[in-house]
């Protein structure tokens, strides 16, 4: 998983609502929410604050998992980060312009095509990285296309 994005909200922390706090024991916990409008809350260690991302930069989000992207049209809607000291889990939503089955099936076919252990039970997709970090894609009618939720874990 990119660790990158525990990192962008501090490139952004000129412009936005900033707290800083002394951590304590216990207090090593790292939670990122952003939502559609490009709404950013972060709570680090040593600092929180909320930060507003240009228009469109969540839609636009380049995401993938080894080398496998969102269905083309698809955009991002919102991503949730939690890393404690054990581990992370992200959570990443999005919508696709196509039904869920075909949807389903570009990820598993992508995925096999870069070697990634994935299969399909129900409307999730499952699967490890790599890097053995588990994945799940679950996807669900929405409209006219589908809407969905990545979720990834990392013991790490």
């Amino acid at each position: 998983m990119n660790r990158w994005l525990l990192l962008v909200p501090m490139a952004l922390l000129t412009g936005c609502n900033v707290h800083s706090k002394s951590p304590g024991s216990g207090d090593e916990n790292v939670t990122i929410n952003a939502d559609e409008s490009g709404n950013v809350a972060f709570n680090l260690p040593f600092v929180n604050g909320q930060v507003k991302l240009p228009s469109g930069f969540m839609s636009n989000g380049d995401f993938d998992i080894d080398g496998v992207k969102l269905m083309p049209g698809s955009k991002v809607s919102g991503l949730n980060v939690f890393a404690a000291d054990k581990g992370s889990t992200v959570n990443i939503t999005f919508t696709a312009p196509a039904p869920p089955d075909q949807v389903r099936s570009y990820f598993v076919d992508q995925f096999r095509k870069q070697g990634v252990e994935a299969s399909l039970a129900g409307d999730v997709v499952t699967g490890k990285s790599k890097d053995g970090s588990p994945f799940s894609i679950q996807v669900a009618a929405a409209g006219t296309g589908s809407k969905g939720t990545i979720v990834v874990h990392d013991n790490d």
